[in-house]
């Protein structure tokens, strides 16, 4: 592990979060929450609509900081609430934001304070990220169409809205992310997009190489590493496709997620993918080998029979195929090692054929949320020291932006 924790996701951000009127406002007390434990600093600034759904002693409690809720509140020394709070923010976030205040954006009214605060933003220095929550009906009106296309056009970058359940009872579009996904989803906007424009496709986890219709062959890997890279990879801009062995994990946000479960059914799914793609990375674990045949039911026991013989064949190698094709990504092979990784990591490199091998120990890794990576390429090493996965992905990425920028 690093020897100090890494510095939270939104340290030194400074962000105001607009509440309108909408039921999805009790999202927005844990939303604040989790910004403030990424290390943001939040601002909030409530419609009186919002006011009917939650209190703004609740938000100053959640945010330590008072709220606003007046265009004509006389805290500040020139009564410019609406100027002062937008030039202090790296973002102004509005979530949940209705269907009326959208409508509001989009025809640039400025009639209440959040209003008035979005208008005024230097439009260049403070982007503006709405979060809608509203009924499905109300979400797929044609005037609600047309006010979404207008804000994002007018530089707006909108976060959802999901499909589910609704305080009205019915079930679809308009319902607003949950806290976690927003605050991801925050996250993902500062990060550099150093990937903008390119697609990666990405392996995690294990496989699993059925005996019989209980009993199987796999691996400790538990598909963190991989889903970090898909992640840091959709931060960064890419447009991203991960295809994921048996794991219990949550997809990415803005990632596109193909469950398998043997090597063959991944091998199945990354090679019509990977000539369409601009970068391939190969983290999952997959199985060496699989049973010849696999039993229809379960291998029973029997007194004095000792073990069956398990005759195993070679699965197919997804790499070296895809670092094969006529039109091939760029290719990232993963090595986890119980030892010498450094001697294995360069012996794949140069059996699979692939201009970069990261090598680290599987042992020590496995389920785990920190990893050490060791890159490993034609012209050397260079380690990546202990740190959590996510900051390793990050790493990874850049490192791979980087070498896709001096051989494009």
């Amino acid at each position: 592990m690093s020897s100090s924790p890494p510095l939270p996701d939104l340290q030194k951000r400074h962000l105001v979060l607009g509440l309108t009127g909408g039921i999805a406002c009790y999202k927005a007390a844990e939303l604040t929450r989790e910004l403030v434990r990424a290390g943001a600093t939040v601002q909030v600034v409530m419609t009186e609509g919002a006011e009917h759904f939650i209190t703004a002693a609740t938000m100053q409690a959640l945010s330590n900081r008072p709220v606003y809720t007046s265009q004509w509140d006389a805290r500040p020394d020139n009564a410019m609430a609406h100027i002062n709070l937008s030039r202090e923010a790296d973002a102004v976030i509005v979530a949940p934001a209705s269907a009326d205040f959208i409508a509001k954006l989009a025809q640039g009214r400025a009639d209440d304070l959040l209003s008035l605060l979005c208008v005024a933003r230097r439009i260049g220095e403070c982007p503006l990220l709405v979060a809608p929550a509203m009924n499905r009906e109300m979400w797929a009106h044609p005037a609600t169409r047309r006010n979404v296309a207008q804000i994002v056009a007018d530089g707006a970058t909108m976060l959802g809205p999901a499909t589910g359940d609704q305080a009205c009872g019915e079930v679809g579009d308009g319902r607003m992310l949950e806290a976690v996904e927003l605050r991801d989803a925050v996250i993902a906007f500062f990060q550099p997009k150093l990937l903008a424009g390119r697609s990666v496709l990405v392996t995690a986890g294990p496989t699993y190489e059925a005996i019989d219709p209980v009993r199987g062959i796999t691996n400790l890997s538990s598909g963190k590493m991989g889903f970090a890279i898909a992640r840091a990879a959709a931060e960064a801009g890419a447009s991203v496709t991960l295809v994921a062995g048996p794991v219990a994990l949550a997809t990415p946000m803005g990632v596109t997620r193909i469950d398998v479960r043997s090597a063959r059914e991944m091998h199945d799914a990354v090679l019509p993918l990977a000539p369409s793609r601009d970068v391939f990375v190969a983290t999952a674990a997959v199985a060496d080998w699989r049973p010849v045949d696999a039993a229809t039911q379960k291998i029973k026991k029997a007194a004095g029979q000792g073990a069956p013989a398990l005759a195993l064949v070679e699965n197919p190698d997804i790499l070296a195929t895809v670092a094969a094709l006529p039109k091939r990504p760029y290719c990232v092979g993963f090595a986890a090692e119980s030892h010498e990784v450094e001697a294995h990591a360069r012996a794949k490199l140069e059996r699979k054929n692939v201009p970069l091998i990261v090598g680290n120990l599987g042992p020590a890794t496995f389920g785990q949320d920190h990893n050490a990576l060791l890159l490993v390429d034609a012209g050397g090493t260079r380690a990546l020291p202990a740190d959590d996965k996510l900051t390793l992905a990050r790493q990874l990425v850049a490192e791979i932006a980087q070498r896709l920028c001096a051989n494009p």
